[in-house]
């Protein structure tokens, strides 16, 4: 025997059986849909940009040969909340002389560590450093603030960092070191151009 629903169950009928115009009626609930979907993928997207990683282009030429102009990274801002930056890492980090604009650069020395630039050497405690991703002809001439053969003792809270295109760089050598809250993050990934797509090497 056929059963009646109750009247309640056929919301989406008209009298006559045919469907109701369930698509249009409906496209204000659709709208809604898509409004918190993008507020969450919003949201999401601000958590890793600001706590996570950030994407960087290279602008300039100052970590040539291992960073061309044009280049895109990606800065990851998570291990440094957890150790101390290293000698070698590369990071990207506020310009001490215009917070507006971020640099790229190289960790030479750390907290307390004794650094000195002479006859286009670079010495940190005392040992010259072999840097093998430098061209060989590479000179690192000294600066304003890293005067030729004068030690330099970096305090508990100072880094200083280099561009690896020492004869067209401006950073430690010029302006003096740098402190942890001006660093973004390390330099971990470049993703173009495709031919170079990798995770980024650092160290010595």
């Amino acid at each position: 025997m056929a059963r009646d629903f109750p009247k309640s169950t056929d919301d989406w009928l008209n009298d006559d059986g045919r469907e109701k115009n369930g698509f249009f009626s409906s496209i204000p609930s659709h709208i809604v849909d898509f409004i918190q979907t993008i507020v969450v993928f919003g949201a999401i997207f601000a958590l890793i940009y600001l706590f996570v990683a950030q994407p960087h282009k290279v602008s300039g030429n100052s970590m040539v040969p291992n960073f061309l102009n044009g280049d895109y990274i990606l800065t990851e801002k998570v291990s440094y909340k957890l150790n101390p930056p290293k000698k070698g890492d590369i990071i990207v980090f506020k310009n001490p002389r215009d917070e507006t604009q971020d640099f790229i650069k190289r960790i030479m020395a750390t907290p307390e560590d004794i650094i000195k630039v002479e006859n286009g050497e670079v010495f940190v405690n005392d040992i010259k450093l072999n840097e093998p991703y430098l061209p060989k002809s590479t000179s690192s001439r000294s600066g304003n603030f890293l005067t030729e053969a004068i030690n330099f003792t970096a305090g508990e809270d100072q880094y200083f960092v280099f561009g690896d295109n020492r004869e067209h760089s401006s950073d430690s050598r010029e302006w003096g070191p740098i402190t942890p809250n001006k660093i973004i993050g390390k330099a971990f990934f470049k993703y173009w151009p495709i031919g170079k797509l990798g995770f980024i090497k650092q160290g010595f």
